[in-house]
């Protein structure tokens, strides 16, 4: 009989802990790797988005100086600004509505203000200013680099324009803006810890940037215009030390289409990894705590690796889980972003009002504070959904004409929600704001009941005003909206105004 031999026996359990730690090595060098692969992925995504965000307000701002420099230049060649005799003119009444830390002047050619709306404006000459020789020179348009105003020392960005008498120039119209703009942008990407947002023109200079530079800065040999915008007009790059501060960021950029603007978000690159280096951490205490219990404890390497590979598969379980549902809220983010920005270049025509746009968003946030309150991330109670959307545009117009709600406990799809919120908003609003002009004792009812057949439903919105023709009537901004609403609700509708208005809608809640 083969006599028991303890060497071997230790052999046996040294190789199998050697064999068993290569394994944990190997498990853990490989986790740490994807650990750190998915957390800066995970960081350029978020920069990405925060850089999409950046880039709809650099777009917006550029569509509001480009507008408002036309209106400058349209107010003062047709004539209709008021004669020039001496001191500087109060043009506030051509910009109405524009916002009160916006402000506007008229320089003629020899650097005289002739208009302005700063009424605390002191004499100062511009013409050795960039984007008065360019326009001088003869280009039509400008936007300028960051600056620092000769008037109140603040850090500005500032829109011009060439206008013309008989063809040849005759000043320049400009718009300034305060950098401090940026603030409500940086405020909503916040990305935390030492982050920034930037506006760069697509020549490399800075415009604007929160938290506000020391001075302006020339970009045009940084690694951002000499290589990655050359690559593709949008992506991440990790920065070792911004050309501003120092900082090491990770940045998303995005050029934003039918500007001169490059948009910029610049995460805290420390404060992302944070999260890859806690791991690290904890990986590092683990290991060692199982080395010294591995020694005495050999035996149960077997069972804590299976408990080890558990742990794995619930942990890629639970991130698989969460994945899903960051694609579901950037899902729903991206279409109410797009549906918001498609309202508001809706908007951007002239005549139109600014409290319509402000009711369809109101509609639109009804949807989601149902989301919120009641935790229905499928479907919403379609009933309330129609009487908190009317009760907002009852308030917001003022009205005390009487509501009567008939409506059935019927439920809409969070994807259709939105949808039916708009649609209810126009044509209530329709009704308050047409209906009832010299009528009093003004009703409206309302009423939505499910069909029998075809998963449909069926909307009424009816009112006792004063009625219309609608073969008469035009197609105007309201209608388009109710045309779309409904196609996205697979609807129909008809439309009767002989005895008061009366709406009536086929639609497809779920």
């Amino acid at each position: 009989m083969e006599r028991y031999a303890p060497g071997k026996a230790q052999k046996f359990v040294v190789m199998a802990i050697v064999v068993a730690w290569a394994g944990f090595i190997a498990l853990a060098s490989s986790w740490a790797f994807q650990s750190y692969h998915a957390t800066v992925k995970a960081a350029e995504d978020r920069v990405s988005t925060s850089s999409l965000v950046v880039a709809t307000h650099a777009k917006w701002i550029y569509e509001f100086g480009a507008q408002a420099t036309g209106r400058l230049v349209d107010f003062v060649e047709s004539g209709r600004a008021p004669p020039q005799v001496g001191e500087v003119q109060d043009i506030r009444a051509a910009l109405q509505g524009l916002p009160g830390a916006v402000q506007a002047y008229v320089v003629a050619a020899d650097g005289r203000t002739l208009y302005s709306t700063d009424p605390g404006l002191k004499p100062i000459d511009i013409r050795d200013r960039e984007y008065f020789k360019a326009l001088e020179a003869g280009r039509e348009d400008y936007v300028s680099s960051l600056l620092i105003s000769r008037l109140s020392g603040d850090q500005i960005f500032v829109f011009s324009r060439r206008f013309e008498k008989a063809g040849i120039f005759a000043g320049v119209v400009t718009v300034s803006l305060s950098t401090e703009l940026m603030k409500p942008i940086w405020e909503a990407v916040n990305l935390g810890g030492n982050f920034a947002v930037s506006f760069i023109r697509d020549d490399g200079q800075l415009v604007a940037r929160y938290p506000k530079p020391e001075a302006g800065l020339d970009m045009s040999g940084y690694v951002l215009f000499t290589d990655y915008l050359k690559r593709a007009p949008t992506g991440t790059y990790m920065a070792e030390a911004s050309p501003l501060d120092g900082v090491q960021r990770i940045v998303g950029y995005r050029k934003v289409e039918g500007t001169p603007f490059v948009a910029v978000a610049a995460a805290d690159l420390d404060l992302l990894m944070r999260p890859f280096w806690h791991n690290i951490e904890i990986l590092v205490v683990v290991t060692a705590l199982a080395c010294l219990g591995s020694i005495g404890a050999a035996f149960r390497i077997r069972s804590l690796l299976r408990i080890q590979d558990a742990q794995s598969a619930a942990l890629q379980n639970a991130l698989d889980k969460n994945e899903l549902l960051l694609r579901e809220i950037h899902h729903r983010v991206k279409n109410n972003l797009q549906s918001v920005m498609s309202l508001i270049r809706i908007h951007l025509k002239p005549g139109e009002q600014s409290q319509a746009l402000t009711d369809r968003i109101k509609a639109m946030v009804a949807v989601h504070e149902l989301i919120y309150q009641h935790d229905a991330y499928a479907a919403l109670d379609a009933a309330q959904l129609v009487r908190r959307v009317t009760e907002n545009v009852i308030g917001a117009y003022g009205s005390r004409v009487q509501v009567d709600f008939d409506l059935a406990p019927l439920c809409v799809s969070n994807d259709r929600a939105t949808a039916l919120a708009l649609l209810v908003n126009e044509v209530v609003s329709n009704s308050l704001k047409y209906a009832f002009e010299t009528h009093e004792n003004g009703r409206i009812e309302i009423g939505l009941h499910g069909e029998e057949t075809d998963d449909m439903a069926s909307l009424t919105i009816a009112d006792n005003g004063i009625g219309f023709d609608p073969a008469a009537a035009s197609r105007g901004t309201g209608t388009k909206l109710m045309e779309g609403s409904l196609r996205q609700l697979d609807g129909s509708y008809t439309l009767d105004g002989s005895d008061g208005t009366r709406f009536s809608a086929q639609l497809k809640l779920l």
